[in-house]
């Protein structure tokens, strides 16, 4: 198994990039809430030496730009059973939507959830990727992201449909 990241700069900030293999494993921001193992970083490489890596970080500039709708990735998902149910659900949230960690809870059969979906979701290796940032708070409002809540506000605004967006200047 061959474990390797890189630093991409994009329109967020520096994010760190990992693979393992041929496959995306995770996408973490400067002071992100929840490092990953050192030991899963595997080795650094520069960014335009590996073409997974390198791919990742183009398709990342290209959806932070509005010039992509999504991503076309490998991507591996490492968690407890749990964690990776709440993260495919995170999957499933259509872009310029978002769903609350009540609503995922419910979606698992048991609103009292809520807590532990809220832990699953921050603890999200591919952040954007798997778009955890389309989850908010039970009133709307912007909860805990990785990334900081300036970011989460970001790609939700980038995210908006046109539509919605136009109706805001009016």
């Amino acid at each position: 198994m061959y474990n390797r990241h890189a630093v991409a700069t994009t329109q967020l900030g520096d994010l760190t990039l990992v693979a393992k293999d041929s496959a995306l494993t995770g996408i973490y921001f400067p002071h992100h809430w929840v490092k990953p193992d050192p030991a899963t970083l595997g080795t650094k490489v520069e960014l335009q030496d590996d073409l997974l890596l390198a791919e990742a970080c183009r398709q990342l500039n290209q959806y932070l730009a509005g010039e992509r709708d999504g991503f076309d990735l490998p991507i591996a998902l490492a968690g407890d059973e749990f964690q990776r149910q709440v993260w495919v659900m995170l999957d499933e949230i259509p872009r310029g939507e978002t769903t609350t960690y009540g609503e995922l809870a419910e979606r698992l059969g048991d609103k009292a959830l809520a807590q532990r979906v809220g832990q699953a979701v921050g603890r999200n290796p591919l952040s954007i990727v798997v778009p955890c940032h389309r989850v908010v708070g039970k009133d709307g409002k912007l909860t805990g992201y990785a990334g900081g809540l300036k970011r989460k506000q970001f790609l939700l605004d980038l995210e908006e449909p046109a539509a919605v967006r136009a109706e805001r200047l009016f």
